[in-house]
């Protein structure tokens, strides 16, 4: 494949979405090819059936590659799931008493210390992302090459996956015929796509609301500072409708997507749907409102359990910039005021920012973690242009080969 071509393949819960980006002269990312499936064989954005998740992204892989017309062969896939944890860790080392600025390999160095942290066997690290650096007691420190010092210090946001997991879904986009450049954490990939900078410095926290998963990021000062990701997304709305309202899921998932609200006081009593237009053979009427109650109360649910989780960053009330709320689910009418009045901040929906090419099919919060996905791939493209040492950990599909790495670092 051509070096100028970026490709993401988010794997969700719900469906699978295959971006295909390509780099014009002046290095913009004009998106060429789209690529979406139903996605099968996932739950809560873990693979529980392997051949039937390969024949879902095999399906979006050829569709994304008809429109664009290139041969996929790389790409960038996000990772999600329950298994996720996160954690802030710190390494200090000391600088040369030989040349006092600070260079590339004092930086490593300290990485190194502290992404040496206990991680259980049947865990593997995702990311090693620096927060910020101490120079000598100086905080605020975005980037020390070049600084004197005698001590570095480096604080480091580090997400960690199950090993069965992450195993399993490399093994799917392999069985598919793609070699994998990086996985990445899908509320990651969200947040570069539609958190504006101004926002991370504030404090911010980002709230993608997928099918099987809600995914929160917490960020202040510019960089990420908590992550984590919940076992609840839209596909629990659905099955709530289809229980409360006895429908089939399909019928459900149509209800929710064309007559859904998250605001039941907003709808008349008289408001009826007839149910001969999703089921021919019934002539039932549902009340409206009972739809958006239903719809509520599982919204408010999801939103209480990110409001646990932002007073676990111990961010609560600390973000001026409030939520931003993307993926599939946010799209439902209603659900931005919901959300500000559980969590009592300010909050916005987030679609992709800056897209070019076909960017009026994308440009939704449903495509946010692919767009962010190509986001991701086009920096690591601009460091390697630039020839400079990547500073997060890179995911490797041979997690042996990468242990052995590590070892090798610390030992002469």
């Amino acid at each position: 494949m051509q070096e100028r071509v970026i490709v993401g393949i988010d794997v969700g819960t719900t469906k699978i979405c295959v971006l295909v980006g390509e780099l014009d002269r002046d290095g913009k990312l004009n998106i060429v090819g789209v690529g979406t499936c139903p996605s099968q064989g996932l739950r809560r954005g873990v693979v529980v059936n392997i051949e039937e998740t390969v024949t879902s992204i095999a399906a979006a892989l050829d569709r994304a590659e008809r429109l664009s017309g290139k041969k996929i062969t790389s790409a960038y896939v996000g990772i999600a799931g329950s298994h996720i944890t996160s954690e802030n860790s710190k390494g200090f080392v000391a600088i040369s008493p030989k040349n006092r600025d600070i260079e590339q390999n004092d930086i490593s160095r300290a990485f190194e210390v502290a992404r040496a942290i206990a991680i259980p066997a049947n865990r593997e690290l995702i990311h090693v992302i620096p927060r910020g650096y101490v120079v000598d007691g100086q905080e605020g420190i975005k980037n020390p090459i070049g600084m004197s010092g005698f001590r570095l210090e480096v604080e480091a946001h580090i997400i960690t996956g199950s090993v069965s997991s992450m195993h399993n879904l490399i093994k799917c986009v392999h069985k598919a015929h793609v070699e994998i450049e990086d996985l990445v954490l899908e509320p990651l990939a969200s947040g570069d796509a539609v958190l504006e900078e101004g926002e991370t410095d504030l404090g911010v926290a980002l709230v993608d609301i997928g099918g099987g998963t809600t995914d929160v990021a917490v960020y202040t000062d510019g960089a990420i500072w908590h992550t984590i990701v919940l076992p609840v997304g839209g596909n629990l709305i659905t099955s709530d409708i289809a229980i409360g309202l006895r429908l089939p899921v399909g019928v459900a998932e149509e209800l929710k997507i064309t007559y859904g609200h998250c605001d039941p006081s907003t709808i008349d009593e008289d408001d009826m749907i007839d149910l001969s237009q999703f089921m021919p053979d019934c002539d039932d009427l549902v009340p409206r409102k009972l739809l958006a109650e239903i719809i509520q109360a599982r919204v408010d649910e999801i939103f209480s359990m990110v409001h646990e989780e932002i007073k676990k960053s111990g961010y609560d009330g600390l973000l001026p910039a409030g939520i931003v709320i993307t993926g599939g689910t946010a799209e439902l009418p209603g659900i931005l005021e919901l959300a500000g009045q559980i969590l009592d901040l300010p909050a916005r929906i987030g679609s992709p920012l800056g897209l070019h090419g076909l960017s009026d099919s994308i440009n939704r919060p449903a495509f946010s973690t692919a767009v962010g996905l190509l986001l991701w791939g086009l920096s690591n493209t601009s460091l390697l242009m630039e020839e400079e040492e990547p500073l997060e950990a890179d995911i490797d599909s041979n997690l042996v080969s990468r242990f052995g790495r590590w070892l090798r670092a610390f030992i002469p």
